[in-house]
Parts: structure tokens; sequence; C-alpha cells
């Protein structure tokens, strides 16, 4: 597989690293220092872009990717406000990509445990819902990508929740997500529902930035032989 990579900060840098270990090829690299590369980068050779940028830049990122026919496994965020309309532009070019907030196979399944624990909970109203993340102090987002999914996770399953806030709430319909920066902590989410009696925690502690590299490699590899918008669920279902 014939990758580039725009963005190359630690994630790219790992992608980098993994993806030339597993034998796959990198036919580019684009910083903040060597964006015009884009416009002379021959770009008949690239089977896919791996995109881990900066949110300003993100967006002009994939519709370049979309423009030129080359398939995007997006990590960046901070942006997807603007997803609907990336999501239209992608339709009407027809072009491919693909948008996750974490690439991680576990955390994405973690996605899934927590829904199902929201829907349980559901009709248990004596129990409070918090949400915490801890990631190292260069992440420049609060609360994270993976914060606001799994936040979302909650409130679409959760009927006393309509809101994420990012601090310590007392209104009722308000889901408080705390964030935390401590080195060198590569990523731990939990989710906390607890009552007068008890509590029940569920958490994942990501133990490096491998497993989310290594789910952007294998997520890319997927995505070169599809079309159309994609999610991290059509990757998971899988035949």
């Amino acid at each position: 597989m014939k990758i580039l990579l725009i963005g190359y900060g630690k994630m790219g840098q790992l992608i980098d690293k993994l993806a030339t270990e597993a034998g796959h090829q990198i036919v580019g690299r684009i910083t903040m220092d060597n964006t015009e590369e884009l416009h002379t980068i021959d770009t008949s050779g690239i089977d896919v872009a791996i995109e881990f940028s900066q949110p300003e830049a993100a967006i002009e990122n994939i519709k370049w990717c979309i423009d030129h026919k080359i398939p995007v496994a997006v990590g960046t965020t901070g942006w997807l406000d603007q997803k609907p309309v990336i999501d239209k532009y992608s339709n009407e070019k027809k072009g491919t990509y693909l948008v996750a907030s974490n690439f991680s196979i576990g955390v994405n399944l973690f996605f899934k445990l927590n829904q199902q624990l929201a829907k349980l909970m559901n009709a248990q109203h004596q129990y409070n819902v918090t949400t915490k993340e801890i990631h190292h102090t260069q992440k420049l987002d609060s609360p994270s990508g993976t914060s606001i999914t799994l936040a979302e996770g909650i409130i679409n399953n959760l009927d006393r929740k309509s809101k994420w806030i990012n601090s310590e709430s007392e209104n009722d319909n308000e889901l408080p997500i705390i964030s935390e920066r401590v080195d060198p902590a590569p990523g731990t989410h939990e989710i906390s529902y607890s009552s007068s009696v008890d509590t029940i925690d569920i958490r994942h502690t990501a133990h490096s930035r491998e497993g989310f590299a290594k789910g952007a490699i294998a997520v890319a590899q997927w995505l070169k032989d599809q079309q159309g918008v994609k999610s991290m669920e059509d990757f998971l279902n899988q035949g």
C-alpha cells in the first residue's frame, strides 16, 4: 500500500514507522512547513492518505484528497461541526473518506459498550453519570474527540441527559466531561454511574499510541477499496 501522510506529528511519525515495518510505502510526508508539496506531488501512485494534522487545516486537506480521488482516513478532530458539509462535498465529488475520533479497535469496542450500558441505565434514575478523560499535556483539544463521542453515545441513549459540558455540573440534564492533562498519559477514558449505594465504572486505558496508529493503518488498508463516506461502524462490520 502506498500511503500519503498529511500531518507529521507524533501520530504521523508513529504511523510512518509501523506502516514501513509492515511493508507499506510512504510516498509523501506533508507537514506545516511543506504544504506546498500538495500542489506538485504525483498523485497517480497514491493508494490512500492518512490525515492527522490540525483542526484548522483538516477541512482543506480532506477536500484536496477528495478532489484528487484519494481515499483518506482522517484522525484530526476539532472540526466535526462541519462534517455534514464535507459529507455533502465528498458525495458530490464521488470521493471516499472516513473520519474517526479514535482509530483504536479497543476504543471503538468501548464506544459500543458505553452505548449499551447507557441503554441499560436509562430506567435506573437513581444513578447519575459522569465522564472523565486523561491525556498528555500536548493534546490540544479539550475535551478530546473520543470523549465527545462517548458523551454523544450516552446522550443518545439516556433520556435524562441532553447535552455535555466540559466541567462539573449540578444540572440534571448536563453530562459532565472532566478533562485532565497529565504526562505521559496516552489516553484514559472513564464512565461512572453513581448512586447512594454503589458505583458502576467502565474504563479504557491506552498503554501507548501504538493501538491508535495500527488502527489507522488497518482502516486505510480497507478504505482504499471503498467508495463514499464511511465510518468506523462500516469498518468494524466488514465481513
